[in-house]
């Protein structure tokens, strides 16, 4: 089968560890040039230095989504040090959950998250433009949610954010038609991703789980204990996505001919409790 990573230009905020590291390292070893983005600049020179110890091609940058200015040149690393963008991942998020009650302790996570969901994922955006256009062709990707789905309790701001990217990125599929494809990715929930150390409020993840929450919790306590059939990814009551899988859609999206565009991307742990 043909391979549509290898030689791709690939742009990736919020790469500085977990999930947008594993996308980076996966990318670069199937042969990507890759620039990765991050506010915390030791982490993303970790990342890129780690790729290229291992023969591959990679360049981090310091970078903070909520700034254009970062992002154009992140942007504008790739153009001069690999020929162009070919794909921008705009991967960097937080998730603060939290009830509206839980207002005076996650007002200002909130105001990050509407930052750095919305309008870093929107500078991602601007920035790669105008070279996806001069070049004729580009792919972004914008890593969404499930909790873009539906509102739903203790995600008012969080499900809010994830939904601007859903929009965001349809308006730009139309916008851009046979210029820029534009694939958008909802994981369900992942441990491992760095994302739930921005919970505000444990109790908020009520709204996803719904009236599964005690066989979640059970669930959760089988994974902390390291046992049963629900952390094995080959069995179906596997219950929560190892980062890999998601990370495999990002490059399934991106491994294709430039005609064919992944609009799309939902995937789940086959015995997952998320009720979106």
């Amino acid at each position: 089968m043909s391979d549509h990573i290898a030689g791709k230009t690939i742009v990736i905020t919020g790469a500085g560890g977990g999930f947008g590291r594993l996308v980076a390292q996966k990318a670069a070893t199937r042969g990507a040039l890759v620039t990765c983005g991050d506010v915390d600049e030791a982490g993303v020179r970790e990342t890129a230095d780690g790729i290229v110890a291992s023969g591959d091609k990679a360049q981090g940058l310091a970078a903070d989504v909520t700034r254009l200015e970062d992002l154009v040149a992140l942007v504008g690393a790739s153009v001069e040090a690999f020929g162009g963008v070919d794909v921008m991942v705009n991967n960097a998020g937080i998730m603060p959950l939290a009830f509206f009650s839980d207002h005076a302790a996650a007002h200002a996570a909130w105001s990050r998250c509407i930052d750095i969901n919305i309008k870093g994922v929107l500078n991602g955006m601007v920035a790669a433009y105008d070279p996806m256009i001069a070049a004729g062709r580009g792919q972004i990707v914008n890593i969404s949610s499930i909790y873009g789905n539906f509102p739903v309790v203790g995600a008012a701001v969080y499900g809010a954010s994830k939904a601007a990217v859903n929009f965001l990125s349809e308006s730009l599929r139309m916008e851009a038609r046979g210029k820029i494809k534009v694939t958008t990715v909802k994981p369900t929930g992942v441990p491992g991703t760095g994302l739930a150390g921005a919970i505000v409020n444990p109790a908020a993840v009520v709204g996803i789980v719904g009236h599964n929450m005690p066989d979640f919790m059970q669930a959760m306590g089988e994974m902390r204990e390291g046992a049963g059939s629900r952390l094995d990814a080959a069995e179906i009551d596997y219950a929560a996505l190892a980062p890999e899988h998601i990370a495999d859609a990002v490059l399934h999206a991106i491994d294709q001919p430039w005609g064919v565009s992944i609009g799309e991307i939902t995937v789940r742990a086959a015995g997952d409790h998320y009720i979106l």
